[in-house]
């Protein structure tokens, strides 16, 4: 009896054991883009039409699934407070993180406020910022933005989207960007890679930014909107590429209309994966606490 007993509990622990080892590759599959199989038919399956309120479902669930994916998804700049952000976000135009994270500390050690920035010599502020690229537009840019925070705002970034666009070089898309991570104030960003993504996932059809910005927030809750700019970013710099997509190590592969357009296999796809995800440096040279990459190199170590 106790043998019986004995082997029929070893049986147990190894149907246990093989569950949840079955779980287990499950969620990495998942992860990885889903089953070889879903994906093989969804190659062979146009995408139907479908109404609106099946789309905003779709959307949703895939918010869902990207948080899951990315419940560490932030904002690539490096920044202290809102003027560091503001200022960060303004040298982003036509250049990487990267190249703005690794350009900032030094800029930051000269100019430290809005105050500073203002009083700069133009072609000192010029050369520290030229690895970003437009460096003449982009210091007139600062040096407009930072003796109006001066002059208008006692020195202080404002908390309020009118009151941001009224700032030199300073768009809708930058306000959002500052409103919603340096004071909490709910916005979409919409850069390249949101309205890309947005469209390859027909969600909306437009193609100014403002109005792909309206038509986003009116399907998600308000609640949700900047970490959603996050996820939909991170998930298009990481996976979703513009000209190569990795569709074949695509978590949300079964909800996207455009699946297929890029790489589907699942080893070659995985090769072309960026940054964490395929093992590589992110964009900040100070992550936060719960990146699982590893912070980037500063500028001139031969790394960036």
């Amino acid at each position: 009896m106790a043998k019986t007993a004995k082997t029929a509990n070893t049986a147990k622990a190894a149907k246990t054991a093989k569950t949840a080892k079955a779980a287990t590759t499950a969620k990495t599959a998942k992860v990885a883009g889903g089953e070889r199989a879903a994906k093989d038919e969804r190659a062979v399956r146009p995408w139907k039409p479908e109404s609106r309120l099946a789309m905003v479902r779709r959307a949703r669930k895939i918010n869902r699934e990207l948080a899951e994916v990315y419940p560490y998804a932030h904002p690539e700049l490096d920044f202290r407070n809102p003027f560091e952000l503001l200022v960060a976000t303004v040298l982003s135009a036509q250049t990487t993180d990267l190249r703005v994270n690794q350009t900032t500390p030094a800029l930051f050690a000269k100019y430290p406020t809005p105050e500073d920035m203002a009083a700069a010599a133009p072609e000192e502020l010029e050369e520290i910022i030229r690895p970003t690229g437009f460096f003449r537009a982009k210091a007139k840019s600062l040096l407009g933005l930072s003796a109006a925070l001066r002059d208008t705002f006692g020195g202080q970034v404002p908390g309020r989207l009118e009151d941001l666009v009224t700032l030199p070089g300073v768009g809708r898309k930058t306000a959002n960007v500052v409103l919603g991570n340096a004071f909490g104030v709910p916005g979409i960003t919409v850069d390249t890679h949101f309205g890309r993504l947005v469209r390859r996932w027909k969600w909306t059809e437009q193609e100014d930014p403002e109005k792909v910005e309206a038509e986003i927030c009116a399907i998600f809750p308000k609640s949700e909107w900047t970490m959603l700019s996050h996820r939909v970013v991170f998930h298009g710099r990481r996976i979703c590429h513009s000209r190569k997509p990795a569709c074949g190590a695509c978590p949300i592969a079964p909800l996207c209309p455009a699946y297929g357009e890029g790489e589907t296999d699942p080893e070659k796809a995985r090769k072309l994966l960026k940054y964490e995800m395929g093992g590589y440096p992110g964009q900040r040279l100070a992550p936060p606490p719960d990146y699982p990459g590893s912070p980037a190199a500063p500028l001139g170590t031969g790394d960036e």
